[in-house]
């Protein structure tokens, strides 16, 4: 009897060591978490927002947008956002910022779409000046991403032109995994616009950039949108962007889809045959450099067979809500972009 207790006693010790190891090994393995940005493409609902020049997106115009087509896009779109990162983050992203929303209003009915509904995002969103009244907002989970504050900078125009002007710089504070982290959402003026209005807008966002830096020099902090250039434009280097970590000081931004596009020519949009990559995530050097906490992993242009033209003259283009104003029950002009970060 006294044999059995003694190997009784010595598989129960056994036991316990081993639970013991496998304890530390966990807490020591890195957790993941991923930030997405999305351009929507237009989001509209089918009201005229007084003030707005939206009368494209109205039952009477020449594109019939109707209730069917905008329920069938937030549906397409809420497909999309319940997809991003899932096959590596299990909980989906903490954060996904957008551009191109019209109003609160088309928020709510996208998070509340049954496909994205059980993520259960919240929304930041102001009310920006831009004259078709398309914003930025952003998406978050709040069992991420606790939200402390946040705030639209309204931009200055680049030498009074207020027609291509920048739709305003939202900045949302908050901890993500106990880290103190911003994100600054950006949709920059159209190529429509000279090359320095996507300066101007880029030195604005360096010295928002260069402030919270200041006043919080351990700060992790994120710049992501539309900012319709490429990453190794003008414009990105006056925001400090550098192609590779190694590169990245003090002033600087690592710029993870410059070497997605140079030198892998993967890209977010395609125009006459070229592909770009104007959705852009930017980290500042204390999301690569931390000793500890929250650190830049990988990146990945979010691809999926449904989101491409499958035929005729465009097959390859994202497939998008219109074609002119043949609608197409599309997604995006745009494909989503997505980083992954690992404490």
């Amino acid at each position: 009897m006294r044999f059995n207790m003694k190997k009784l006693f010595v598989l129960v010790s056994l036991l316990m060591l081993v639970a013991i190891i496998a304890q530390a090994q966990f807490k020591k393995s890195p957790k993941h978490y991923s930030v997405a940005f999305y351009n929507l493409e237009n989001l509209f609902d089918t009201i005229h927002d007084t003030g707005k020049n939206d009368y494209e997106y109205l039952p009477s115009a020449a594109k019939e947008w109707n209730t069917e087509k905008y329920f069938s896009k937030l549906n397409n779109l809420s497909r999309v956002l319940s997809e991003l990162s899932r096959d590596k983050v299990k909980q989906g992203p903490a954060v996904i910022g957008v551009a191109e929303i019209e109003n609160r209003r088309v928020l709510d009915d996208l998070v509340a779409q049954p496909l994205l509904a059980p993520s259960k995002y919240e929304i930041v969103h102001y009310e920006g000046p831009d004259k078709r009244g398309v914003d930025c907002a952003l998406l978050y989970d709040p069992a991420q991403y606790k939200v402390s504050s946040s705030k639209l900078v309204l931009s200055e125009p680049f030498e009074g032109d207020t027609t291509h002007q920048t739709r305003g710089f939202l900045i949302v504070n908050g901890k993500l995994a106990g880290d103190k982290m911003c994100f600054i959402v950006n949709h920059w003026p159209s190529r429509g616009a000279a090359e320095p209005v996507r300066i101007h807008a880029a030195k604005q966002v360096r010295a928002l950039v260069d402030s919270l830096e200041r006043t919080d020099k351990k700060l992790k902090i994120i710049v992501m949108g539309d900012m319709n250039d490429d990453p190794m434009d003008k414009s990105m280097l006056a925001l400090g962007a550098k192609k590779y970590p190694n590169e990245v000081g003090k002033g600087d931004m690592y710029s993870p889809f410059w070497e997605v596009l140079e030198d892998k020519g993967v890209g977010t949009l395609l125009y006459r045959g070229k592909w770009n990559l104007f959705d852009q995530i930017l980290v500042n050097p204390n999301m690569l450099n931390s000793k500890k906490g929250l650190k830049y992993n990988d990146n990945e242009v979010f691809m999926r067979e449904y989101l491409f033209e499958q035929e005729g003259k465009y097959k390859g283009s994202p497939l998008r809500t219109h074609a002119g104003n043949k609608w197409l029950n599309g997604y995006s002009d745009h494909l989503p972009t997505i980083i992954y970060l690992k404490k």
